[in-house]
């Protein structure tokens, strides 16, 4: 991962933890009911997630109650706008920007001597089936503040009162419990402790639950996609509940997608996007050895990579350009058809989301075509960097120099 990291695509954009706040990180844990880190320094995600912690304890999500329960740390306002790198959700991002948005200055305020603890409770306390993953609808993030500093500052407050009362300004009692809840919290008048509950509407989302699922709504009717097969065979027994249930592997799935205008399938469009020519270059990286030159240097020269395309066998050859080499004929001949020319797999990659979806279904969408067919590697490292990280070490080394420079560009070209 050395290229990764001196390239800022792994592991950075974090927040660095040690000492007091080391130890303050490790008091959370303990609110969730997690052992405490040994380590004396790490650094943590916008969720606060750690992935030293992670590789410590052996465990992807340890910051979870249960894949129905998800929990977040917020221990530096410097977590604000840093990238979640293991959402459990696909709306996890949005939930911490919600959040660090409404309450800024109090985030600011809290974390200079406490730290919050946040549960995204969508009021369902365990997972029985994926079907329980339909009762998703509006989730709400509730705070706990670590050592209960807003009880506490209720606490001094009833103090101060009690001290203005009467003559309770000579009471020694009374002094002592202000003087000691000054020295052991602070000054805590005025400060804004106090962090009403955030509630956010759900809709088509994707959950790690289950061995992985989309929950698309969006369509003419639901609509739960599984990535784990096991899952999806046990699922499929259910006549209760009227959804509709895909494998990700099944070929109808695309189909289905489309007339719930949910994919669009305008192949001829989807050719003239930068998208179609990392796919082919990707494909052809798959199948090229032995070359004379680097891939990085064949994939970025035009004649290049036709001369390497065509030393290539006739078969790789159609599945790389094939999809080109039938629209050539289409103007020849309309009664072509397109399996004729273009294997199932490219099929599958050249379809989008549909054009009338919001930005954030988009991406959901996009998802799910890179979890069906993972061939463009800037889509896979936006929408799937687990997936990218496994695949990215069985690259050749040149290759995976091209795909980082393919990711940094797309990454300025298309940053707000």
């Amino acid at each position: 991962m050395e290229k990764l990291n001196a390239a800022g695509l792994f592991g950075g954009a974090v927040v660095q933890l040690s000492g007091s706040l080391a130890i303050r990180y490790n008091e959370c844990l303990a609110l969730l009911g997690v052992p405490p880190t040994k380590l004396k320094s790490f650094s943590i995600d916008g969720m606060g997630w750690s992935p030293e912690i992670s590789e410590e304890k052996k465990e992807a999500y340890y910051l979870n109650t249960g894949d129905a329960n998800v929990n977040a740390i917020i221990i530096s306002p410097e977590q604000e706008g840093k990238p979640l790198h293991m959402p459990f959700h696909s709306f996890d991002r949005d939930v911490l920007e919600t959040v660090f948005r409404a309450y800024h200055r109090e985030i600011r305020d809290i974390t200079k001597d406490s730290a919050l603890v946040l549960h995204i409770d969508q009021q369902i306390d365990t997972f029985f089936e994926p079907f329980d993953l339909l009762r998703y609808d509006t989730i709400e993030v509730s705070f706990v503040l670590l050592n209960e500093l807003d009880e506490k500052q209720m606490e001094q407050e009833a103090f101060i009162n009690l001290f203005h009362r009467n003559n309770n300004f000579i009471d020694r009692e009374v002094h002592q419990q202000l003087l000691t809840s000054a020295k052991t919290y602070g000054d805590l008048r005025g400060r804004k402790l106090h962090l009403d509950p955030i509630k956010l509407k759900i809709t088509s989302f994707y959950t790690n639950a289950f061995g992985g699922v989309f929950v698309l709504k969006e369509g003419l009717k639901e609509l739960l996609v599984f990535e784990d097969e096991k899952v999806f065979k046990n699922a499929i027994h259910d006549t209760t509940h009227d959804v509709l249930l895909f494998h990700k592997s099944h070929t109808e799935l695309l189909e289905v997608l489309v007339t719930h205008l949910l994919l669009d399938k305008d192949f001829k469009a989807a050719m003239k996007s930068p998208r179609y020519e990392r796919i082919k270059k990707h494909i052809f990286a798959e199948q090229s050895h032995e070359m004379e030159h680097p891939l990085a240097e064949i994939l970025d020269s035009h004649f290049l990579f036709k001369r390497y395309l065509n030393q290539l066998p006739l078969d790789i050859q159609k599945k790389i350009s094939g999809a080109e080499v039938y629209f050539q004929k289409l103007i020849l001949d309309k009664t072509l058809k397109i399996t004729d020319f273009v294997a199932d797999d490219y099929i599958t990659l050249l379809h989008e989301p549909h054009s009338s979806l919001r930005e954030e279904e988009k991406e959901l969408i996009w998802k799910l075509l890179v979890k069906i067919m993972p061939k463009d590697p800037v889509h896979l490292f936006w929408y799937d960097k687990a997936l990218f990280y496994q695949l990215y070490t069985h690259w050749d080394d040149s290759y995976k120099d091209w795909v980082i420079q393919e990711i940094l560009e797309n990454n300025k070209k298309y940053a707000v």
